[in-house]
């Protein structure tokens, strides 16, 4: 169990949250949700006592997992070891007892040696390497390389590495910030059944809404300057959140309607003989006084790819045998494929099989090596890369606004602010300097940039990294509603379900094309 009581905290003289004491239960599971900026990472810190709050105090069980981001600090280290590390004192007594066993025996050290394998019984210390190998193999790093050092891991795998860690040797609760992040799917998969089967405290972070929905029994919402928990998955949740915010707006309106009314007989018979009347509806005007609603936080960006300005021919793209290796190491190998005007294709399968170069190839970033690739007639192409940097400098001193107005020829002021509001750069946000925005304010400024341009054909990877619950859902409705062609490849299984009706899939022993939706390409798959 985690106790939180009156919590605060302020960076600058802003607010996150203010007197929050809430109980995050055993056995519950909850999804820590509220748009970018809102806290949430800060609140698991303060929980972690790596963050001191403005005020309050947070009581912790006897052992958290919590899910680190400095690949750097275990680099030396090999892959076993780090995981071993999420429970620090059976690492701590392991260690010590090994650099005993190397000094010569004495009866302190015999007496040591004792009380050192005792705490290594007590935390489970003789099953740690067995457990550490199948947690591993699990999160799909496989056993050859759990004796190497990380630093011959890709980075993407490293951070597996440390989602182990903290899911290793059972703590009393698990803290988790986006452990989807570096995950394809079939990992998400199998950490879902393995946070289903924990009988701890969970409280974890996700952009990914069917991840939430799939795990959560309740969700904590920071909104409101507070936290308010709700019982249920994120859906419920929301549900929840809007039926009471409207209906206490709904009332408020009520209220200064009939206020507007008695005033209305106040002035009208203040002077008259009506003087008991009057005081009667003074009373009521007080009794009425509407409840002040604070503002809510959560801003959904108003995302629309407008129809293009010149459609494209009927076939978009033309793929014939087309293959393509980096430093002799083949990626994709005869891939042909036909895609054609107005389809919504999600791309998927596990990291390294060669989804981001599909993409680039069909976005003209990389030529092929082998086979045909023709581009249909006017097909104008808008291109979100995995790598935002590909695209957006952050070396310059270039403000949001003069990023955007560089992407179209001609393009009126008026227009290019008009695109930046909806995407949430109001105000002063619009001449931000590009290399002071944010993840999440770069994929957005990137989304705004694809809007602003009317291509025919989108191709994004990955384009939901970085971004909150709301802009990733905000992105799925334009993306069906879309008139061109979409080409999208994500490991968020809601946004492909929601966005795409064709599925290219990078399977283990080839590339498959299935025509249907993710849930239907699933249903299908998992029979076989």
């Amino acid at each position: 169990m985690i106790t939180l009581k009156e919590i605060s905290k302020k960076i600058g003289g802003r607010t996150l949250f203010e007197n929050v004491t809430a109980t995050f239960s055993s056995g519950n599971r909850y999804g820590l949700t509220g748009p970018n900026g809102s806290g949430k990472s800060t609140l698991l810190k303060v929980i972690m006592k790596m963050e001191e709050p403005t005020s309050g105090t947070v009581t912790l069980p006897h052992r958290v997992g919590f899910l680190k981001q400095n690949i750097e600090a275990f680099r030396e280290e090999k892959v076993l070891d780090v995981v071993i590390m999420g429970n620090q004192r059976l690492w701590d007594a392991l260690k010590e007892r090994d650099q005993l066993y190397l000094e010569e025996m004495t009866d302190e050290i015999g007496i040591r040696l004792g009380e050192l394998e005792e705490v290594i019984a007590e935390e489970n210390g003789y099953e740690a390497e067995a457990e550490a190998e199948a947690l591993l193999t699990g999160m799909g790093i496989p056993p050859k390389v759990q004796q190497e050092k990380m630093e011959t891991l890709p980075t993407d795998m490293q951070f597996r590495v440390l989602l182990v860690q903290a899911l290793f040797g059972n703590p009393d609760a698990l803290l988790l910030d986006e452990p989807t992040n570096h995950l394809d799917m079939e990992s998400i998969g199998w950490l879902e059944e393995f946070l289903h089967k924990y009988t701890g405290t969970l409280v974890v972070i996700s952009h990914d809404r069917h991840f939430l929905n799939a795990i959560t029994t309740h969700i904590a919402d920071i909104d409101y300057e507070t936290l308010i928990i709700y019982p249920g998955n994120y859906d419920d949740m929301f549900a929840a959140k809007t039926s009471v915010r409207e209906r206490a707006e709904s009332e408020n309106k009520t209220k200064e309607k009939k206020i507007a009314q008695l005033k209305e007989f106040v002035a009208r018979f203040g002077a008259g003989t009506r003087a008991s009347q009057v005081q009667s509806r003074v009373r009521e005007i007080e009794r009425l006084e509407p409840m002040e609603l604070k503002k809510s936080n959560i801003q959904r960006p108003y995302i629309r790819f407008y129809p293009p300005e010149k459609p494209s021919g009927q076939v978009v793209f033309k793929a014939e045998g087309i293959s393509k290796a980096y430093d002799g190491n083949k990626v994709i190998t005869g891939f042909s494929y036909e895609a054609l005007k107005g389809d919504k294709i999600g791309v998927i399968g596990n990291n390294g099989r060669g989804k981001t170069t599909l993409l680039k190839m069909l976005a003209q970033v990389v030529p092929q090596d082998q086979g045909d690739l023709e581009v249909g007639h006017q097909v104008q192409i808008g291109y979100f890369p995995q790598n935002h940097a590909e695209i957006i400098d952050k070396k310059t001193n270039m403000t949001a606004f003069e990023w955007l107005k560089k992407r179209k020829e001609g393009v009126y002021d008026q227009d290019i602010r008009s695109v930046l509001g909806k995407m949430l750069f109001g105000g002063d946000d619009a001449f931000k300097p590009v290399s002071h925005l944010s993840g999440g304010e770069t994929a957005r400024l990137i989304i705004a940039g694809m809007m602003l341009c009317n291509y025919n054909v989108l191709i994004m990877d990955e384009p939901n990294n970085h971004l909150d619950l709301e802009a990733v859902s905000a992105l799925a409705w334009a993306l069906q509603d879309y008139k061109g062609t979409v080409i999208v490849a994500s490991h968020d299984r809601d946004l492909i379900n929601r966005s795409a009706s064709k599925i290219i899939a990078f399977e283990e022993k080839g590339i498959r094309s299935f025509t249907g939706t993710l849930d239907e390409y699933l249903s299908v798959h998992s029979k076989k």
